[in-house]
């Protein structure tokens, strides 16, 4: 068991560290660490699914993608967070917060704070590791 659950997002994403920093001011414990520099190992998962989506490690070790991860980190968060990560998992709203999940993530690069290196896979990124 973790102490903490995690939070792991691309760190190389303009886009994707703006919303981190949004989640900052949210009442959550969550470790919030860019995939990049996290030992994903330890954490279960492996750089392809980090790099192809937000990732939510429970304390038990579960990981959950996507907009299920977005759904998680809104429930730890309580109040009214909580409800809205609820409602993210019910059938219908999942089916849609999968599909708006993907669209963001496939055009972060077009959002405010992306860039085109969020668009190229991670080892063609400017600075990427050899």
């Amino acid at each position: 068991m973790r102490e903490r659950p995690v939070l792991v997002y691309d760190g190389d994403c303009g886009f994707c560290t703006q919303c981190v920093r949004w989640v900052e001011r949210m009442p959550t414990d969550a470790q919030l660490i860019p995939w990049q520099f996290a030992d994903l190992d330890s954490l279960g998962t492996s750089a392809a699914r980090a790099e192809y989506e937000l990732l939510w490690v429970h304390r038990d070790g579960m990981i959950e993608g996507g907009a299920d991860a977005v759904a998680a980190l809104l429930e730890d968060c309580g109040g009214w967070r909580r409800i809205a990560g609820r409602l993210i998992r019910l059938r219908g709203m999942n089916w849609l917060a999968h599909r708006i999940y993907r669209w963001v993530a496939d055009n972060r690069h077009r959002l405010p704070g992306g860039t085109p290196a969020c668009s190229l896979p991670a080892e063609e990124r400017p600075g990427a590791r050899a």
